[in-house]
């Protein structure tokens, strides 16, 4: 069973997104395409995959099942998934802000073409 990762280890967002996650709130999360095979060996999500949601520390807190992945152009990321992401975003313009923010420190600039990952999920269990 894969890890279910949000934000970055040992950071306060990874806080804040897994806790949105166990109230209820968070139930999508987007990533870059260029994350997953073929550029690198992390295989795309599938439906009715099982993974490990994990905390600050990497510790395993609960099991998420995901119910969908669409891969979208960024600028055709649609303001219900913006808000099903659960981090109080009330446009796209606020996603996609966030967004180039969390993605500034990698080598891929976010433009309308880029490729993101847009996975819906269902917290199963927590620990």
């Amino acid at each position: 069973m894969r890890d279910f990762e949000l934000g970055h280890p040992g950071t306060e967002l990874r806080r804040e997104l897994v806790a949105a996650v166990l109230a209820g709130g968070k139930t999508a999360t987007a990533s870059l395409r260029e994350e997953y095979q073929p550029l690198t060996d992390e295989p795309l999500p599938y439906v009715g995959e099982h993974c490990r949601l994990v905390g600050y520390d990497d510790d395993a807190l609960g099991i998420v099942e995901t119910i969908e992945v669409r891969v979208v152009r960024a600028a055709d990321v649609d303001l219900q998934f913006a808000v099903d992401e659960g981090e109080g975003f009330e446009s796209v313009e606020d996603w996609r802000a966030a967004h180039e923010r969390f993605w500034a420190g990698t080598e891929i600039e976010l433009t309308d073409d880029t490729m993101i990952v847009c996975e819906r999920f269902r917290l199963i269990v927590a620990f």
